[in-house]
């Protein structure tokens, strides 16, 4: 089941939608116990396991992290090798002064921004997507 690829229906179909909860990136150096179902991603890098846990789950475990964040959801299926989009998001969100980093998993781009930028990247990719209608 490939997702769609083409720009300009992305673009149209991103219907973001704000999880709940607040999440963070922390690292570690070699697995411990932690129940699957409890890592929203994970990403092994040379220096450490890098996993994207809600913020409560981290304080439980005494996981140190720096950024506080709100995950976005694009609802629209994005194919993996679909040009463009990350680019048209990431561009939008620059320009209103919000960082964001995006994950890409199978079905849908997940975007993680600051919790004070929550609701104005609601808005900038809401915008966003309407110019295309």
């Amino acid at each position: 089941m490939s997702g769609e690829q083409n720009l300009q229906l992305l673009l149209k179909g991103l219907q973001p939608i704000l999880n709940e909860g607040e999440y963070v990136f922390v690292t570690v150096v070699e697995h411990f116990n932690i129940n699957q179902k409890e890592i929203l991603a994970s990403f092994n890098e040379k220096e450490g396991l890098t996993l994207v846990l809600k913020r409560e789950k981290a304080d439980e475990l005494n996981l140190s992290y720096d950024f506080i964040a709100k995950w976005i959801t694009i609802s629209i299926h994005s194919a993996l090798d679909a040009v463009g989009l990350t680019a048209a998001i990431s561009t939008e969100l620059t320009k209103h002064q919000i960082s964001c980093n995006v994950i890409a998993a199978f079905y849908h781009d997940h975007i993680f921004v600051s919790t004070k930028d929550a609701d104005k990247a609601m808005i900038v990719l809401s915008k966003l997507s309407r110019s295309y209608e």
